[in-house]
């Protein structure tokens, strides 16, 4: 007896390990599970205070706001709010919520929901970098700055299922706002138990604590390894969504993201290593996905550090760099800024003739600040995240900057939490950024850099830009209003606090299984319209 069930379990174990064990990908198809690799590791998931790409990631399969978006174009398409109306001068904006809207933990969802999230917002203490974006609002900028009460601001709920918002100003693109994270409810309830609602490092969004309202629900959190989002039984339309879960794995690097693919463990990869891009466009054109992007990769200048504070200074480092030479190390899938704000903004043409590379003018502009030669320059700190090509592009910078200008930098890796705690408190004097459009119009590009904008990190302000930011946002013909931002943008590219360096293109790898993914402009993709094909691996 002792004998046969040694031999069965010796022939089980010859078994197991001959025949092919099933990979993440090959699982996920057959349980409808997504794993995404995600560029860093996530620094936080509370979706008023996120900024990163990685956070919203992940934040946007937990929380839905009044208004979704179509797979397709990102057109608004209703979210929570089943319908809306808008007064005839544009400025009043009526929605009647879902009766079935429901926190993860069943709760209902009410108007009141969305007045206590908005006031967190705009609430002092929890220092939002996205709460001016809440200044369309009537009065939320005075309230901000404890200038009225919250009883002035142009927000009420006559009912539970009905939330009125009032705007200082027309904002033709407003429904298409309020798809962003800042602009989602929260559940006040789960926060209160666990700290002060308005002050950050509230561990509410721990899975044991997490409390929301999106097609999906916070199952796992192990920081630097894995997020597991799992479907949400309580959301509206949880019908629609095919996916159980979604898993998102933070990657170290684009060589392991690479890896990771290769070896089924993910879906989709954010991006690729430059060296493998013409392989896969060789070998594998089916895996390779090269789409327009609404995203500038560029570098912020610390403008209150001695030797940046000086506008020619700044305006040299930027013309020293030849962004063809960049491009091409992208294997020529990225394109040349010209400014900061990329094409694909209808109607707006963007100054062309300050961000392009002219070493002679460079120079000059350096012998004018008294460094000729680069003589009496500091070594200067370059920050970059240790992900994606970065050291790769950084490091061109630093020979172009050394050959041209004289100029020394040191390249310093730093992984993504400590990069954005560093620019969130002007630790540094330049730093390797990008920015996402938020919708399609100059503005989610040029606010940024307005006096009031918790995004500006670089201690850069224009009495002269801000006017004319404020008279665009307050002038309905387009032709006018882009006239405007196109100055306010020649403002900007001539002071130099930042330096444009290419447009991005999304190069990423996408398993043939993963359906209703769409290339869009904003590079969203909502996780309620995917779904696995199990035949497709």
């Amino acid at each position: 007896m002792f004998a046969r069930a040694f031999l069965s379990l010796f022939a089980l174990t010859l078994l197991s390990a001959c025949w092919p064990r099933e990979s993440a990908v090959e699982r996920g198809n057959r349980t409808q599970t997504l794993h995404r690799s995600l560029s860093a590791d996530v620094a936080e998931l509370d979706p008023h205070l996120v900024t990163g790409l990685p956070e919203i990631a992940v934040v946007t399969a937990l929380f839905e706001g009044l208004i979704g978006e179509d797979p397709h174009d990102l057109s608004p398409v209703p979210g929570v709010a089943e319908r809306w109306e808008v007064s005839d001068d544009g400025l009043r904006y009526t929605f009647h919520l879902r009766a079935d809207a429901r926190w993860s933990n069943g709760a209902p969802l009410t108007a009141q929901d969305f007045l206590a999230s908005y006031a967190r917002v705009l609430s002092p203490t929890l220092a939002a970098d996205y709460a001016s974006s809440l200044y369309l609002i009537q009065n939320a900028q005075a309230y901000h700055r404890g200038l009225c009460d919250f009883n002035d601001v142009g927000l009420s709920a006559p009912n539970p299922r009905t939330l009125v918002i009032t705007l200082d100003h027309p904002v033709p693109h407003f429904l298409t706002l309020l798809t962003q994270p800042i602009w989602v409810p929260i559940y006040l309830p789960a926060l209160e138990k666990t700290g002060q609602a308005d002050t950050r490092g509230n561990p509410w969004t721990r899975p044991e604590n997490f409390v929301g309202n999106g097609p999906f629900v916070l199952k796992q959190w192990k920081p630097d390894r894995r997020i597991v989002v799992e479907r949400n039984p309580h959301y509206w339309d949880v019908a629609s969504v095919r996916l159980s879960a979604i898993h998102f794995h933070p990657s170290s690097s684009v060589e392991a993201e690479e890896r990771a693919f290769r070896a089924g463990q993910v879906h989709l990869t954010e991006s690729l290593p430059l060296s493998k891009i013409e392989r896969y466009a060789r070998e594998h054109p089916d895996l390779l996905h090269v789409a327009p992007f609404l995203d500038t990769y560029f570098y912020r200048l610390n403008v209150t550090r001695p030797i940046l504070n000086e506008v020619k200074v700044r305006r040299a480092l930027s013309l020293a760099i030849d962004r063809e030479a960049i491009v091409r190390l992208t294997a020529g899938r990225q394109r040349v800024a010209t400014s900061f704000t990329p094409p694909g903004l209808a109607g707006y043409t963007a100054p062309q003739s300050t961000v392009r590379h002219d070493p002679v003018a460079a120079r000059a502009l350096l012998a004018e600040a008294g460094y000729e030669a680069g003589r009496g320059l500091p070594t200067l700190e370059l920050l970059i995240n240790n992900s994606g090509n970065h050291r790769i592009i950084a490091e061109a910078v630093q020979a172009m900057w050394q050959r041209e200008l004289g100029l020394r930098v040191s390249i310093v890796n730093m992984e993504q939490k400590t990069l954005l705690a560093q620019r969130r408190a002007l630790d540094y004097q330049l730093l390797r950024s990008d920015w996402a459009g938020d919708y399609l119009d100059p503005m989610t590009f040029l606010e940024i850099f307005s006096s009031t904008s918790g995004n500006n990190h670089t201690g850069w302000s224009s009495a002269d830009y801000d006017a004319l930011l404020y008279r665009a946002g307050r002038t309905l013909d387009a032709n006018t209003r882009y006239s405007l931002l196109a100055r306010a943008e020649e403002i900007l590219l001539r002071e130099a606090p930042i330096i444009p360096i290419y447009y991005y293109t999304t190069v990423r790898l996408i398993s043939p299984s993963v359906r209703g993914w769409y290339p869009t402009l904003l590079d969203r993709h909502p996780y309620k319209y995917l779904w696995l094909d199990a035949g497709e691996e």
